[in-house]
């Protein structure tokens, strides 16, 4: 008996050495927790996505389209039977929707857009054209304009520069960009800036057609009739319905009148194929574009204009439309105040089976398998909210609406937001809040890649390392941490990090699902289970991988959050800034000289009427000296406090639960309630989508867009403003140090 004792106690004594470690958990709890994660992960259904996938994408699902309606009821009953307190949330939001749509080509060689894609027997739900939105442009001015045309490039403000030495002006114009390099509402915007009077956006072949593979329904590339669909709304500077800035679209709420709304487009837009773009961009005369704006269509391409007119007229339907937010509750049993928030949209353009279903069904099964464990006893300490957001193509509507009409009750409650978008084949993606970047490690490592057996970490960095380029490889070989990326815009959690400060994390498969399907008619289940996902392998590998963010942030003892990963992070971009600086610095006094020495005169061809750049303003010595000090506070105390954090996990429940909210509580003071200039909608001083870039981020925005700008002035005070920033982030964790230092265990 004593011998059986023994070798119980050593057996106990091995399994919790090898025990695995979990942030926020003793070695006991992170036993159990690692018990029903792998329980977690058995419930998990291919078929089942699969299933919901079928029915989801049966029929085009824009707001308020009847298969909107339907799919948002589907859900909201599933939840419930999964054991979720579920409702739907409403919101009523400015949702225009074609009503003219005319594109033509003028003079001796008319053309006239067919604006239309092709019904392939191979694709069963793209021949519901009753039911399908046109191709068109969200947010677009009404107008009838007819004018010449000229090519822009990517349509972002260095392609207006390069058009300025070439001689072309777009005042008075109609311009052609490519999609791609930016958000696709940066280019009405620049193109209005610089006089345009219309503007057209195509999809060119190189990008996402027939140079990438063989075009749908052979391979998965765009056809030459498919267009991408999407918003044009001016998105940098608030999302949401463009009518209730800051103030959830409730059926009372107050209105701006459409001609106050500053996020609406100026001019008209349309977007359109390949095949309808090639006669405009044959009709182009005016100098040849540099190699870097050449595209994969059989022409030479000219910026133009051309000597040809082009006709565009646009009216749309400027209604208000519902739109149905799913709302489902688990409770927690000890902390339930204590908010963990997972989301995905579930309206498409069309059929939206990449975008948005593909991650909506593994959202979905990984609702089901944790409401599978708590009627087993699996215990929440905190509160899991899923939801389905509405509305998300257009700009973001659902989520905003919801966030910014619960915005006290957030802010109060709210630990992390995790969201999901498209899924498909491939490597994990992660972006988010930094202080979330040990954790997410952590469970990158946990998680098994379907195709190759290894973790999803090990695989992702087998893929940078081998991307990389020589410099690149360097510096990572060896080092397996993977970095999370900066948010910007683009999809459902700008609203809590950007607008509200919670911490947020943004998750996806991909790199071998590549298609161009996106916001067309081709976007469906069967482009999808042939070329994006097949076995949806890689929709329950995510729902591993959020489901595990979700539980083990719902039942840390601890909130796993690394408040030295974020200093690390910020130290970084206020060294990338004094780097631009230096570097703008040089490159002007260089590009300066060499205009005053005439050497651009000297160098160009006369033939080609290129103008010689205008000398610039030198760039003056900014003070950093307060961000540099606040950044060593901050270094200091996030040091001490991850030295302080290992044994946190001994602390009294009530200390425990006053250190957690003080953790999850850091982010918000990354807000300064004022905003970035000229968008006031935007707290965050870290993370923001660019002003001209739309998705793409910009870190310490206020600084790093005013040195872009050469806006000096504003680029002081925005140190300034930052240095106060990390001054009161530095206090919060303070606070949580003191507390750990007390050790009331």
């Amino acid at each position: 008996m004593r011998y059986f004792k023994l070798v119980l106690f050593f057996l106990f004594i091995t399994t919790t050495i090898n025990a695995q470690k979990l942030m926020g958990f003793t070695d006991a709890t992170a036993v159990k927790q690692v018990d029903w994660e792998k329980q977690f992960d058995g419930q998990l259904s291919a078929k089942n996505q699969d299933t919901w996938m079928q029915f989801l994408t049966s029929h085009p699902h824009h707001i308020g389209s009847p298969q909107g309606k339907i799919n948002a009821d589907y859900m909201a009953g599933l939840f419930k039977s999964w054991g979720f307190q579920t409702e739907l949330a409403e919101y009523n939001v400015l949702f225009p929707t074609p009503k003219t749509r005319l594109l033509e080509l003028l003079g001796s060689k008319p053309y006239k857009a067919k604006l239309e894609e092709s019904i392939l027997k191979e694709d069963k739900t793209s021949g519901q054209k009753a039911e399908q939105l046109p191709s068109y442009n969200a947010y677009s001015a009404d107008g009838d304009v007819t004018a010449e045309l000229v090519f822009v490039n990517r349509g972002i403000p260095a392609d207006y520069d390069e058009l300025e030495r070439m001689g072309v002006s777009v005042k008075g114009k109609i311009v052609i960009a490519k999609y791609g390099g930016s958000w696709r509402g940066i280019k009405p915007k620049v193109a209005a800036e610089h006089g345009a009077i219309g503007c057209i956006i195509y999809s060119d072949p190189e990008d996402d057609g027939y140079a990438q593979g063989d075009v749908y329904p052979e391979g998965a590339f765009r056809p030459k009739d498919g267009v991408q669909r999407g918003s044009v709304m001016d998105m940098p500077v608030y999302p949401g319905d463009p009518l209730t800035p800051g103030v959830g679209a409730t059926k009372d709420a107050k209105r701006l009148n459409r001609n106050e709304a500053i996020t609406l487009m100026k001019i008209p837009v349309l977007p359109i194929s390949y095949e309808d773009a090639l006669p405009l961009l044959q009709s182009l005369k005016g100098p040849v574009v540099p190699a870097a704006w050449r595209g994969g269509l059989p022409i030479t391409y000219h910026a133009g204009p051309s000597l040809e007119k082009v006709h565009l007229k646009l009216q749309f339907n400027w209604d208000i439309k519902t739109l149905y937010n799913v709302i489902a509750k688990l409770p927690g049993s000890e902390l339930p105040d204590e908010w963990i928030i997972r989301g995905n949209h579930h309206d498409g353009w069309v059929n939206g089976a990449a975008d948005p279903i593909s991650g909506m069904v593994s959202e979905m099964d990984e609702a089901r398998s944790i409401g599978e464990l708590v009627k087993k006893g699996f215990k929440l300490k905190r509160t899991l909210v899923y939801c389905a957001w509405d509305g998300e193509e257009q700009g973001l509507l659902g989520s905003t609406e919801w966030a910014e009409d619960h915005q006290e009750e957030l802010r109060k409650k709210a630990v992390a937001y995790v969201n999901t978008d498209g899924n498909s084949r491939g490597f994990i993606g992660a972006a988010g809040s930094h202080t979330l970047e040990p954790f997410f490690n952590e469970i990158a490592n946990d998680v098994i890649d379907p195709q190759t057996g290894v973790s999803i970490k090990e695989r992702k960095y087998a893929s940078a390392l081998v991307s990389a380029d020589k410099a690149g490889r360097t510096k990572l070989m060896g080092n397996k941490n993977m970095k999370l990326g900066a948010l910007g815009a683009g999809s459902d959690w700008s609203g809590f990090l950007q607008f509200l400060g919670i911490a947020s994390l943004n998750l996806g498969f991909g790199g071998e699902g590549s298609g161009g399907e996106y916001h067309s008619i081709y976007d469906s289940y069967d482009h999808f289970v042939k070329f994006k996902d097949p076995g949806f392998q890689y929709g329950v590998a995510l729902s591993k991988t959020a489901g595990r963010v979700m539980m083990r942030m719902a039942n840390a003892e601890v909130l796993p959050i690394d408040v030295n990963s974020m200093y690390k992070t910020v130290n970084e971009y206020v060294t990338e800034l004094k780097t631009l600086l230096e570097t703008s610095r040089t490159e002007t006094e260089q590009e300066n000289k060499m205009i005053q020495d005439k050497l651009y005169d000297l160098a160009k061809d006369p033939k080609k009427g290129i103008q010689t750049p205008k000398t610039k303003e030198a760039v003056p010595f900014l003070n950093f000296s307060g961000l540099e000090n606040a950044m060593m506070q901050l270094k200091t105390s996030t040091e001490e406090f991850q030295k302080l954090y290992g044994n946190s996990t001994q602390l009294s429940a009530d200390k425990q639960k006053e250190l957690n909210e003080i953790l999850f509580k850091v982010e918000r003071s990354l807000i300064n309630e004022k905003g970035l200039p000229r968008r006031s909608w935007y707290k965050h001083q870290i993370y923001a989508p660019g002003y001209y870039t739309g998705y793409g981020v910009k870190t310490l925005p206020g600084i790093r867009e005013a040195i872009e700008e050469r806006n000096w002035k504003e680029a002081q005070e925005n140190i300034e403003i930052v240095s106060r920033t990390m001054e009161a982030y530095t206090s919060q964790v303070q606070q949580a140090i003191n507390l750990l230092i007390k050790k009331p265990f």
